[in-house]
């Protein structure tokens, strides 16, 4: 039987409360790191089945709720500024790295973690070994009222939220994600305007940045997303260093498909 993760909460240097999961490999030495980055309005406790079956395949794995989400603390679905998240992520791979320095050590985000993570690497902070981005958020799909309503609220109303413009059943293919999305109490369906807005921003800045990309990178995306479009992940097709596997019919959770598991498995072989 898989072991589900241990819990735990950690502080910020900023005081923030983090909540952390870990999933141990069950025997043996581990033979790689993994930290997961989830994405827009959910939280690292939807990563149970991916954490366990990383850590089923040898590799030890760890996740954070990010600030303002799920089970950590700070304003919901809000920043001062985005370097934030950056903040937090170079603490928690320093973190992991510090348990055995000499494993390799990968650095994993889907969607709006994917553009985190993304972003991170870019910066020139503490380095993983590997990146793998899934439907990376680097280009923005907001329909024109909600983009005109965050480039117009910034100033007069940062901290107003703003419903999430998505249907849950862009998700998966399996209705029961999208149920399941909408009935979890830790699931954050509005953001502020300020955080819409400092998102936008990242997307320009890392989408003009990506010439810089020095990482051995794998870019995995559903070949029906309606969230990420597709499309938007093309850009990293032919860059050096680069590996991108597109999923025909999977939707924008490919880790969360009926044939979810097969996809992680990629992964795993792609790490190796």
């Amino acid at each position: 039987m898989t072991q589900a993760a241990s819990i735990e909460h950690v502080s910020t240097k900023d005081g923030t409360s983090l909540l952390v999961r870990h999933w141990p490999v069950a025997s043996g030495e581990p033979w790689a790191s993994i930290l997961l980055v989830h994405g827009l309005a959910e939280h690292c406790g939807r990563y149970e089945h991916v954490g366990a079956q990383f850590a089923g395949a040898g590799i030890d794995a760890h996740a954070f709720d990010s600030r303002g989400f799920g089970g950590s603390g700070g304003p919901r679905a809000s920043i001062d500024r985005w370097s934030q998240l950056h903040d937090d992520l170079e603490e928690r791979l320093v973190a992991v790295r510090s348990i055995s320095p000499a494993r390799p050590l990968v650095l994993y985000g889907h969607s709006l973690g994917g553009l985190i993570a993304l972003g991170y690497v870019l910066d020139g902070r503490a380095r993983p070994d590997l990146l793998v981005l899934s439907a990376p958020a680097i280009k923005a799909d907001l329909p024109l009222i909600p983009r005109l309503a965050v480039s117009g609220l910034r100033r007069v109303a940062p901290g107003m939220m703003l419903k999430n413009p998505f249907d849950a059943e862009v998700l998966s293919c399996d209705p029961e994600v999208g149920a399941r999305y909408v009935s979890d109490p830790l699931n954050q369906h509005k953001s502020t305007v300020r955080f819409a807005h400092a998102a936008l921003t990242e997307q320009g800045r890392v989408s003009a940045g990506l010439d810089r990309l020095s990482i051995q990178t794998l870019v995995v995306h559903g070949g029906d997303d309606r969230l990420v479009p597709t499309a938007s992940s093309a850009v990293f097709e032919g860059m050096t260093g680069v590996t991108r596997r597109v999923y025909p019919v999977l939707r924008h959770e490919i880790h969360n498909e009926p044939t979810g598991a097969m996809v992680v498995k990629d992964i795993v072989t792609w790490i190796r």
